[in-house]
C-alpha cells in the first residue's frame, strides 16, 4: 500500500508540474507573450527536470510511456492504473491551478490552453503526427533511462524529445504526445475537441516504441547451442515497477 502510494503521489506531482508549467507558457504565448519556442522550452525543460526528480520512484508522467512499459511487461497492471490515474488527476490539479492562478481574461482568450487540431490537418493525419512524435518520445525513454548500458544522463534527452516534437507539429496538433497532458485542460475548460486523436495517437505510437526498443535493443543473454530462443538477460525485470 505505502509503495503504491509513493508511486501514485509522484506520478501525480509530476504531471502536476508538467500540465501547470506548460500551460501557462501556451496563456502566455497565445496572450502574445511568448512563442512556440518558449512553450517547447518550458514543456521540456519541466518534463526533463521532473523526470529526473522522480525517475528513482516513477517519472512516468504519461499514460502513454505507462502503456509502453506494460506492454513489454515491465510494470504490472494494477501498477499501471494507478500511473495513469495520477497522472490524469495531477493533469486536471495543474489546469485547475492555471485556471485559478491566472487572469480570467486570459484563460478564456486562450481556451483554457486546451490543445486543437489545425483546420488544414485531417483526423488521420494528426493521429499519425501525435503516434510518430510521441514513438520518438518513448524510444528516447527506453534508449535514455530503461537501457542497462544507457548514458546515465537523467531526464534532459526526454525533455529534449518532447520539445523538438512540440516544435515539429505543435502548429498542427498542439503536439499533445501525452493523453494525460490533453485531458487536464480539457476538462478544465469544457472542451473535449480531439481528444480520441490525442489518447489513441500517443498510446499507438508510445506501445510500438517500446516493444520495438524492448525487443530489438536491449541487451538479452547470449544464446547456448540448442537452447532455443534467446531469453531475457537475468535481473532485467528487477526494474519493472520502478523509474523509467
Amino acid at each position: 500500500m505505502k509503495d503504491s502510494l509513493r508511486h501514485f503521489v509522484a506520478e501525480l506531482v509530476g504531471t502536476f508540474a508538467l500540465v501547470f508549467v506548460g500551460g501557462a507558457s501556451l496563456l502566455m504565448a497565445q496572450g502574445g507573450a511568448g512563442s512556440l519556442g518558449t512553450v517547447a522550452a518550458a514543456h521540456g525543460l519541466i518534463y526533463a527536470v521532473m523526470v529526473t526528480a522522480a525517475m528513482r520512484i516513477s517519472g512516468h508522467f504519461n499514460p502513454a510511456v505507462t502503456l509502453g512499459f506494460l506492454a513489454t511487461r515491465r510494470i504490472q497492471p494494477l501498477m499501471a492504473a494507478v500511473y495513469v490515474v495520477a497522472q490524469l488527476v495531477g493533469a486536471m490539479v495543474g489546469a485547475y491551478a492555471t485556471k485559478v492562478m491566472v487572469p480570467a481574461d486570459v484563460w478564456a482568450a486562450a481556451h483554457g490552453g486546451t490543445l486543437s487540431i489545425a483546420s488544414t490537418v485531417t483526423g488521420a493525419q494528426a493521429f499519425g503526427l501525435e503516434a510518430v512524435a510521441t514513438f520518438f518520445l518513448v524510444f528516447t525513454v527506453f534508449g535514455s533511462a530503461v537501457d542497462p548500458q544507457a548514458p546515465k544522463i537523467g531526464g534532459f534527452a526526454i525533455g529534449l524529445t518532447l520539445s523538438a516534437g512540440i516544435l515539429a507539429i505543435g502548429p498542427m496538433t498542439g503536439a499533445a504526445l501525452n493523453p494525460a497532458r490533453a485531458f487536464g485542460p480539457a476538462v478544465a475548460f469544457g472542451q473535449f475537441e480531439g481528444q480520441a486523436i490525442y489518447w489513441f495517437g500517443p498510446i499507438v505510437g508510445g506501445v510500438i516504441a517500446a516493444v520495438l526498443y524492448d525487443q530489438l535493443f536491449l541487451p538479452r543473454a547470449p544464446e547456448q547451442l540448442g537452447s532455443g530462443a534467446v531469453q531475457p538477460a537475468r535481473g532485467r525485470g528487477a526494474r519493472r515497477e520502478h523509474a523509467v
